[in-house]
């Protein structure tokens, strides 16, 4: 299942398309464009969908969201050890 995630913006670097940030998801970090979130600032939480960050949230509603990954068991996809689910087919 592909989901959007939020992280916490650490580091942001380039201008406009060029923008890109570090941001860390529970630990992990990613490198992730930053340019449909200009508004974004480090320190910012943002949603992630296939590398690319979709929208800047509060702290309280990025938590929520790990709250309910973690209720679901979605978060493992994240661990820099985890192998990919099996596919069907």
């Amino acid at each position: 299942m592909c989901l959007a995630v939020p992280g916490k913006v650490l580091s942001i670097a380039g201008e406009e398309l060029e923008r890109s940030g570090k941001v860390s998801f529970g630990g992990i970090v990613k490198e992730v464009n930053l340019a449909y979130v200009p508004e974004a600032r480090v320190g910012d939480y943002v949603v992630v969908h296939v590398g690319f960050a979709l929208s800047v949230v509060d702290e309280a509603e990025a938590q929520q969201t790990f709250d309910y990954l973690r209720q679901m068991e979605e978060l493992e996809e994240l661990q820099p050890d985890a192998s990919p689910p099996p596919r069907s087919g």
